[in-house]
């Protein structure tokens, strides 16, 4: 076992709330239990989803705790029973609560390793939200050459993703964002129209597809956007609502799904689709693959110490970001 004698600097929260209530906080290093490893972190990432962990909106196991899903690093140290990777390793992981600190213990099934040609900021870039544009146009809904699909937020972190990754699939991407500038960027990443903001969406979507609308939208946006995501779809088409940035949907009727052409909706969660060893190894080595050919490019839009957290999701939920946001140490 490595000893590893510097302390551990972590984000926790001990109460939810706004960006204020991360707080940086010096702890020892911990040690893994069985099945575990010690982790030593370079990079991690910042998604939208930890902002709904610390709003309240979606619940912490416990308190006082650790935010953040996504991370990349070095094998520290390997608890007992540990036989799939050891000490010195560079590995990625996402979807594992606690990544806002310097060291942290982790399963060991739950980490995927890196290849040479990626580097750790990359990494932590991309591997959660890599893996969730694995599940919304492999698994969710099986994108298709000559489609067209609607994509939320296209200039986002998930949303260049999407661009790119649709491209290279042969669909037809169709952008929503919310100025100009990030109009250009989507452009830039794959997205063959783009359409800034969400007036009269489903007119405009109508004549991009000659009346045909799209089989399904991405819509991450949520409250703000449910009704409109609906118009746009065809006839027995898939809404995935993906994310909450203007808020929860609620108080939705189903017989809305009836009337707008017997519609279909889901509200994916990527522990769903990775929660065995195998299925998470599978869409990582589908991931890592398109990245080393270049198929994907992340874009890391801004980068914060992790020390400085709370400044991080003051600007995710701005929605004035462009690509991912990472905080490195």
């Amino acid at each position: 076992m490595v000893m590893v004698t510097e302390t551990n600097t972590v984000i926790r929260v001990h109460k939810t709330g706004g960006p204020e209530v991360l707080q940086a906080e010096t702890l020892p290093v911990p040690k893994p239990a069985k099945g575990e490893v010690l982790l030593r972190q370079e990079a991690i990432g910042v998604n939208f989803i930890d902002t709904y962990f610390r709003s309240g909106l979606y619940k912490y196991p416990s308190f006082p705790a650790v935010p953040g899903m996504e991370g990349a690093g070095v094998v520290e140290a390997v608890g007992e029973g540990v036989n799939s990777v050891s000490p010195g390793m560079r590995v990625a992981y996402a979807g594992v609560l606690g990544s806002y600190a310097r060291y942290r213990t982790i399963a060991a099934d739950r980490l995927v390793a890196l290849p040479e040609a990626v580097s750790f900021e990359p990494a932590a870039a991309i591997t959660l939200r890599g893996l969730s544009a694995h599940m919304l146009l492999r698994q969710v809904y099986d994108v298709k050459k000559g489609q067209s699909i609607l994509v939320y937020a296209a200039a986002g972190g998930v949303g260049q993703l999407l661009c790119q990754w649709g491209r290279h699939l042969g669909a037809h991407v169709i952008g929503v964002t919310s100025t100009p500038e990030k109009a250009e960027l989507a452009k830039s990443c794959g997205a063959a129209d783009v359409l800034v903001g969400t007036d009269h969406l489903a007119d405009r979507v109508r004549d991009l597809t000659e009346g045909a609308m799209v089989p399904v939208v991405y819509d991450s946006i949520g409250r703000d956007t449910f009704e409109a995501s609906l118009n746009c779809l065809a006839p027995r088409g898939l809404m995935v609502s993906y994310g909450n940035a203007s808020g929860p949907v609620t108080g939705v009727d189903v017989g809305t799904l009836a009337a707008h052409g017997s519609l279909y909706l889901t509200r994916p969660s990527l522990g769903a689709y990775i929660a065995k060893p195998e299925e998470l190894q599978a869409s990582a080595s589908v991931l890592f693959d398109l990245l080393a050919k270049g198929v994907l490019k992340p874009s890391i839009g801004q980068k914060f110490a992790l020390a400085d957290a709370a400044r991080a999701h003051v600007a995710l939920e701005s929605r004035k970001t462009t690509g991912s946001t990472i905080l490195v140490v």
